[in-house]
């Protein structure tokens, strides 16, 4: 994807408000030139959503709640899951960015794609939930899936494209969260404040706790084996606390190629709109002297179920990842409000899909009765606990 005659691309932000999108305006920001938001959709954040209108004019935005805000004449505002998907498909985007998390999104990435767009995807549920939807789609209009994720991005920065044939092995990094020495009888008494409190990252709420269980790393696993194809069993994580390794690829000759960068999502964001070339951005450069030393260490499952289940899961198929999703979000959810220990988590999860059937997932109301029912199942759980 290129802009037309070196016009500014023009993207679709989905989810202008939240952790990633704020750092996509980041991105957007330091590059006026180079990027054009012609359209930005927010949940529920009016106030945010109001400021980006102001400084960035695009021609549609939509807010998700009903809250009326000043925008000028140049823009239109719509509200709900049609502003969204109005924003997703706004006539002459280059690139649709998708930073919202949850479901909500993805009917939006469907028309999206439809239209044969360059979708850049920092929604795991897209493909861990709706892949069996989504991807076929994609492929039928030649929609481009381009990975946010840093640990995506580095993979796919390593091997230069999304898809070849010499690869043996893909490894992910985890920095293994605030939890990574704490013993396991220790672990039963951590508290919402200790689990969000992650060592390298800033994240939002929901994903800063999957870090801490490493369902974070579970469901980057499913969605590097959706997004490069290659099988489960040469996929795998490694434990490393720097987070400057964001990611190896192993080809069949041993050659191993990682990409490391300061921890920063900015650069992954920015690599997703001008991928395959890499442009000037303010950003510390790695000194490997100062940082003197990466370390790695194998993930312990003991005191990390979650992992396994995530890679169980997919290996089931989608509507059982899907089900994992569904309820992992009610198990955080839970957590949060001081309702179960964070220990449990992985049980709420392993009961759940103990608990599910697998069935064929062919369109997004099917990806939705799996989330509702494996929902109502975790919150069963939940509450006998």
């Amino acid at each position: 994807m290129t802009s037309h005659h070196g016009d500014p691309i023009r993207i679709a932000l989905l989810g202008s408000t939240g952790s990633i999108g704020t750092q996509t305006v980041d991105v957007v920001r330091a590059h006026p030139d180079r990027f054009r938001l012609i359209a930005i959709a927010a949940g529920t954040n009016a106030q945010l959503l109001e400021a980006q209108i102001a400084e960035f004019r695009p021609q549609v935005a939509s807010l998700d709640c009903d809250t009326m805000i000043e925008v000028s004449p140049q823009t239109q505002l719509l509200h709900g899951s049609e502003g969204l998907i109005e924003c997703a498909t706004v006539p002459g985007a280059d690139i649709v960015v998708v930073a919202t998390s949850g479901i909500a999104s993805l009917r939006a990435v469907i028309e999206a794609a439809k239209l044969g767009r360059t979708i850049a995807l920092a929604n795991k549920e897209a493909l861990v939930c709706a892949a069996d939807v989504i991807l076929p789609i994609a492929r039928a209009h030649s929609a481009e899936l381009r990975p946010v994720d840093s640990e995506h991005s580095a993979i796919w920065q390593a091997m230069g494209s999304l898809n070849r044939p010499d690869v043996r092995r893909l490894t992910l990094t985890a920095s293994g969260g605030p939890f990574r020495t704490v013993s396991i009888e220790q672990m039963e008494a951590v508290t919402v404040h200790d689990a969000l409190n992650h060592p390298t990252w800033t994240m939002g709420t929901k994903i800063t706790i999957d870090s801490a269980t490493l369902v974070n790393k579970g469901l980057e696993i499913i969605e590097a084996h959706r997004l490069f194809g290659i099988p489960y069993d040469r996929i795998d994580a490694v434990i490393h606390p720097e987070s400057i390794v964001h990611s190896l690829v192993e080809f069949v000759d041993g050659s191993t190629i990682a990409q490391l960068s300061m921890p920063d999502m900015r650069l992954p964001i920015q690599y997703a709109l001008t991928a395959p070339t890499h442009v000037d951005r303010t950003v510390p450069s790695l000194n490997l002297a100062e940082i003197g030393a990466l370390t790695f260490e194998a993930v312990d499952h003991e005191r990390f179920p979650a992992l396994r289940l995530c890679v169980a899961a997919g290996e089931a198929g989608s509507s059982t990842s899907a089900a994992l999703c569904a309820s992992d979000e009610v198990a955080v959810d839970a957590f949060v409000n001081g309702r179960i220990r964070f220990v449990d988590i992985p049980t709420i999860i392993a009961k759940t899909l103990d608990r599910h059937s697998r069935c064929n997932m062919h369109s997004l109301d099917d990806v939705e009765a799996v989330l509702i029912e494996a929902g109502a199942v975790a919150q069963q759980l939940v509450a006998a606990l």
